[in-house]
């Protein structure tokens, strides 16, 4: 798959501060607060998994980041620049795919990416390069002549994720980019998304994906009830909820039992057995699997494989999201609030704009 060549690469030095951080991010709709003291970091070329539960806070966060409501207190910079005094300037340097974006139907694909490219003031010319480009990239090119509504729920998203890239963002927040997706057009999002962190971006992901975050992202966090819960690695986030990493060894014949030799190892606790082999458990993996193996062919066994158990980024988002979860609020009044504040801040900015 070819990469998005129109998509500049954007330098980063050792010493360039986060493309995003957060600090302490709060947010109240009356006496509901939707997210509760949020901090998080993303650096130029490293894409954050934001995981939670419809109504945990995932949007409202990415909301006041891209400088769209504001917070009740704490801080965010985007690229530099402070989502409240400085909410112009964030959103010339961000791309934003929202859950349910608006498009509009009766336009033709390249009519609104024109509309939206002029609004960033994207030079003609290149706005013209730049839609011919993505559009064939996302395969929507010999559809251009149809009207976004004759267009299929992925096609739709599709054409509002190259909206969010038209103008060469810096930093990009994408709620469930390929949601409604065949497998193809989704692994072109994929490829896209990693092509866009190779050339520096900065990238929250929101996803129910799991598979999909735990390929993409760098770092996950998990949000519940407005909280990061956790956030690391994937294999951080396994190691730390559910244990050491689990192995399991094959023999070519049938176990009467394991060798004492293996059991007595330091580190290594086995889990179960079964005809013709077993599990263990072991924190120190490159120091225990060779003595494992080792002991065992001392003992006469032959191992046909010894491998990492799989465990899924699935079991550990169950077992920290699914604790004592419970709706603390009707989504729909957040909702309405929050529509209420976006209208209010969107009428504040075009005032500052006017100035």
């Amino acid at each position: 798959m070819a990469s998005l060549d129109l998509l500049e690469f954007v330098p980063a030095s050792d010493s360039s501060p986060p493309l995003i951080e957060a600090v302490n991010l709060l947010k109240e709709f009356g006496e509901f607060q939707a997210v509760k003291g949020v901090s998080l970091k993303v650096e130029a070329g490293q894409i954050l998994a934001l995981l939670g539960h419809n109504g945990a806070g995932k949007t409202t966060t990415t909301r006041m980041l891209a400088a769209i409501l504001t917070p009740t207190s704490g801080q965010a910079r985007i690229g530099g620049f402070d989502t409240v005094r400085q909410p112009l300037e964030v959103r010339k340097i961000i791309g934003h795919l929202t859950e349910q974006p608006g498009l509009y139907n009766r336009m033709r694909v390249l009519e609104y990416l024109q509309f939206f490219g002029e609004l960033q003031r994207v030079p003609p010319k290149l706005l013209k390069e730049r839609s011919e480009e993505l559009l064939k990239h996302f395969d929507l090119w010999d559809t251009r002549q149809l009207r976004m509504g004759q267009y299929s729920k992925g096609m739709r998203q599709k054409a509002a994720l190259i909206r969010a890239l038209i103008h060469e963002p810096k930093v990009l927040f994408l709620d469930e980019p390929t949601s409604a997706m065949d497998p193809f057009s989704a692994r072109i999002v994929r490829d896209a998304i990693n092509d866009l962190k190779q050339s520096q971006r900065a990238i929250i992901l929101c996803t129910h994906n799991l598979a999909e975050a735990e390929q993409l992202a760098d770092r996950i966090a998990i949000i519940r009830k407005g909280e990061i819960i956790i956030e690391g690695t994937a294999e951080q986030l396994k190691q730390s909820l559910l244990g050491a990493p689990h192995y399991r060894v094959e023999l070519n014949q049938p176990l009467d039992e394991i060798p004492q030799a293996v059991i007595t190892l330091p580190h290594l606790k086995v889990l179960e057995t079964f005809a013709n082999g077993f599990v263990y458990e072991t924190a120190e993996p490159a120091a225990t699997n060779p003595v494992v193996l080792k002991r065992l062919l001392e003992s006469g066994l032959s191992v046909v494989t010894l491998s990492q158990v799989s465990r899924s980024l699935e079991s550990v988002y169950l077992k920290i999201a699914g604790e004592g979860f419970a709706a603390e609020h009707n989504r729909d009044e957040v909702e309405q609030s929050m529509l209420k504040e976006i209208t209010k801040t969107s009428r504040n900015s075009r005032k500052v704009g006017k100035m």
